[in-house]
């Protein structure tokens, strides 16, 4: 049966025909939606880890135990989850390990634009990488068959443009009992010294015999047509050449580590010109050049961003597509939601003259104008050990003006060991949880204090008061952020403690909490135009030729606004 699918879906319904029985990820956009896909087929045992690194040591757990196992993730969570990744190269595998990796060419919901192809050299692992749905399907089964093998954990690269859009796919059934026996082998899986050098010997054997299968491996494949250009591609670029440059020939290229250098050096020699389009770095093209091969790359291609056909069509073509292109539009920056809890917190930092370091959440917003309320963002958790880091560089009184500002389920991802760090080195600032009760920019996926299991079903909450506490963080609040005088109080009290706070900014994401909804605020004519109420960058708040306006169709009546209106010019509608 064919079906249309996401790029995320096919690469699930894919982990779920291999027979797949267990599947670990954190959220992370472009790859959420493979977990949350593969956790409806009852078969698999799913979860969301509190990071990737747990994620991947669960998969991994799961394939010494003989199961084929999934881990999934974003191209910068795969940073986190190198560590168990490099050694997982080395142990090899029992049953199969795939891990999903979907980078973000044009940093639409990431820090960087990382390449994650480099990774697969780098630990000596083999990647795949499908150009349309119905290849990340046939790329996931065809990745567990390697895997096993080859002895080895198989990386397969997916992208945004990949994993948001849909194409058809026909499904299969899924594979029969895959377990395989467990076997003690110390020799094998304990990485000490010793027995991680004769494994370091496995890893080289096996990326030789790798290297040798990827000439025959019907994934790599040499489409010849006008031979005068020729095409090594991958990927979603794949189809962009395609479309671009319909007369080409190309070198499709599915495993796009180990390259095979016998393919790659016959098509360069029956091709006039030889061209490499792949996004981000020149991954493809310094490993042929390095083949001694003339090749054209990111001497007319950018490093940045996503491409097009429009893109390729000039640079190779001298010539553009006739596509739809609108230009000129208007900018639309992100903004939090009406009724975020985070609003508030953000309007009072910046009220207040504090510095805070900030994490990556649906809160990193808070550094637009007109909150302003963030002054750096790295990684996931980050905020903490940054403000550690500040404090100890400037001092107790600099500590007086600093917060650093997490999520919770970022608390839970990589905060945790950077308060950790506080409480045992003496910090003096003070850390804001901001509590939502969600992973909020991905979607709303639960973690370890909703008390529910990507399944649905009941789990322990973790209270993070009495977490935090038991960590040794003397002074612990837990306030709601829309009562701002009492978030301005206890703003002000923990800043100035001489020693470390944790204030927890407890209300519901407004898009989860449906039932807070309530009749939209208006402004009446004690109104003096001030301007006040549009400091809180509500996107219900609008200023017109009239005066102050609140747009009835945005606003879910939070009430947060008349809290900043000195005339008490803001009232419920119907009042």
């Amino acid at each position: 049966m064919k079906k249309l699918m996401l790029g995320n879906e096919a690469f699930a319904r894919g982990a779920y025909e291999a027979g797949v029985r267990v599947a670990a990820a954190y959220p992370g956009t472009p790859s959420t939606e493979i977990t949350e896909n593969i956790a409806k087929y009852d078969e698999v045992y799913a979860e969301w880890a509190p990071n990737e690194k747990v994620a991947l040591e669960v998969a991994i757990g799961a394939s010494l135990a003989g199961a084929r196992a999934l881990c999934c993730m974003k191209h910068v969570g795969l940073n986190v989850a190198a560590d168990p990744l490099f050694t997982a190269a080395y142990t090899g595998v029992n049953g199969g390990l795939v891990i999903i990796v979907a980078d973000d060419p044009g940093m639409h919901s990431s820090q960087n634009e990382q390449d994650s192809r480099f990774y697969a050299r780098s630990a000596h692992v083999p990647m795949l990488e499908p150009s349309d749905s119905g290849e990340a399907k046939a790329f996931v089964k065809l990745a567990f068959e390697l895997s096993e093998q080859y002895d080895t954990p198989v990386l397969v690269r997916s992208s945004t443009r990949l994993s948001h859009s849909q194409g058809l796919v026909e499904t299969g059934e899924r594979a029969g009992e895959m377990l395989k026996p467990y076997q003690k082998d110390i020799a094998k899986y304990v990485m000490m010294p010793g027995m991680a050098i004769k494994r370091h010997v496995a890893v080289e054997n096996r990326m030789n015999a790798l290297k040798q299968a990827a000439d025959t491996l019907p994934v790599n494949a040499a489409e010849y047509r006008d031979r005068s250009i020729g095409v090594v591609t991958s990927g979603i670029a794949y189809n962009y050449v395609r479309e671009a440059l319909p007369e080409a020939s190309t070198l499709k290229l599915g495993l796009v580590y180990p390259l095979p250098e016998k393919l790659v050096r016959e098509f360069a020699a029956n091709v006039d010109t030889l061209y490499v389009v792949e996004e981000l770095e020149p991954f493809f093209e310094n490993q042929i050049k390095a083949m001694g091969i003339k090749v054209i790359g990111k001497d007319i291609f950018t490093v940045q961003g996503e491409y097009s056909v429009n893109l390729i069509a000039d640079r190779i073509g001298g010539r553009k597509k006739d596509i739809c292109n609108p230009g000129g539009l208007p900018q639309r920056p992100p903004v939090m939601c009406p009724g975020c809890p985070h609003r508030a917190v953000f309007y009072m930092l910046k009220k207040l003259g504090i510095t805070a370091t900030g994490d990556i959440g649906c809160y990193t917003l808070g550094a637009l104008p007109p909150l302003q309320g963030i002054d750096a963002c790295v990684c996931m958790g980050a905020s903490i050990g940054m403000a550690m880091g500040m404090e100890k560089a400037r001092g107790k009184d600099f500590a007086r003006k600093l917060v650093a500002v997490i999520g919770d389920s970022t608390f839970f991802h990589s905060g945790l060991t950077g308060l950790i760090d506080m409480v045992y080195n003496g910090a003096t600032s003070t850390v804001i949880i901001l509590d939502n009760s969600t992973t909020g920019m991905t979607g709303h996926q639960d973690h370890p204090a909703t008390g529910k299991t990507i399944k649905g079903d009941i789990a322990y909450a973790v209270d993070i008061p009495k977490l935090v506490a038991a960590m040794g963080v003397k002074n612990v609040r837990v306030v709601d952020p829309f009562d701002l005088k009492e978030l301005e109080n206890t703003l002000k009290e923990e800043t100035a403690r001489e020693e470390l706070s944790v204030v927890i900014t407890k209300r519901p994401c407004a898009l989860l909490d449906k039932k807070s909804a309530l009749p939209p605020m208006k402004i009446t004519d004690q109104c003096r135009n001030c301007g006040m109420c549009l400091k809180l960058g509500c996107p219900a708040i609008r200023k017109t030729d009239k005066g102050m306006e609140i747009d009835a169709s945005v606003c879910n009546g939070c009430g947060l606004c008349p809290g900043v209106c000195a005339f008490g010019a803001i009232e419920t509608a119907g009042e």
